[in-house]
């Protein structure tokens, strides 16, 4: 997500204000290193300084944003350990967040999950025929990851609990656009998508179907992990 433009409404403009903005820092859009001022930042998301200001302080109290003196501000450098910090709550909020759609999703949400995989499926088909033949995938590598990006928010939403979704939306370690440019790297050094993991997602599908809450959370807990790991060491 850009800086430019704000997440959908459904919050109010201070959380989307955060949020957008959290979302630059975490794709690089917001460089560490820059100074950052509240005018500034207005200007850049077309909205009144009054936000800004408190999405600042959240920033910083976040790390994100490091106060260097009464008129300075600079976007701060993430360490390994903060990122590692994070990636923990995200793995934490995602099981979470897996465990309550055993509870709560409908025969409907479980076969539109069913649907999406299917599609990935044949996405995956199309992309290892066309690297055989050595060609570029990067339109597939964009599907599947559309696909599959779906999924999940599908997962997330099955929970039917709005602050736990907001919380997963805050503590996202990495923006879709460092995951996209991640996962174009690795292809193109010859893996093959990680495809293997891929069928835990049939996996949760099916321990969602049996409303094993524990389970899910599991499989979903183990899966996120190794795919931040991969993202920490692929960016790196």
């Amino acid at each position: 997500m850009s800086a430019t433009e704000l997440p959908p409404p459904g919050v109010t403009l201070g959380e989307q204000t955060y949020l957008a903005l959290r979302s630059a820092i975490g794709s690089g859009e917001l460089e560490p290193g820059e100074k950052v001022t509240e005018r500034g930042l207005a200007a850049r998301l077309g909205t009144s300084p009054t936000p800004v200001r408190e999405a600042m302080r959240r920033l910083e109290n976040d790390g994100l944003l490091e106060r260097l003196g009464p008129r300075t501000t600079v976007v701060a450098q993430v360490g390994a350990d903060s990122l590692r910090e994070m990636t923990e709550v995200e793995v934490a909020l995602r099981g979470l967040a897996a465990r309550f759609a055993a509870r709560h999703a409908t025969p409907d949400d479980l076969d539109v999950l069913d649907r999406l995989l299917d599609e990935a499926d044949d996405l995956l088909l199309l992309l290892r025929s066309r690297a055989g033949q050595g060609r570029d995938v990067g339109e597939y590598v964009d599907r599947i990851l559309d696909v599959l990006g779906e999924f999940n928010q599908r997962v997330n939403a099955a929970a039917r609990n709005p602050v736990l979704l907001r919380l997963l939306d805050q503590t996202r370690s990495f923006s879709p656009e460092i995951r996209r440019a991640v996962v174009r790297r690795r292809v193109q050094g010859g893996d093959d998508f990680g495809a293997d993991r891929y069928a835990g997602h049939r996996d949760l599908v099916a321990a969602l179907r049996a409303r094993d809450a524990a389970r899910a959370e599991r499989i979903v807990t183990d899966d996120t992990a190794r795919a931040l790991l991969d993202l920490r060491t692929w960016r790196d």
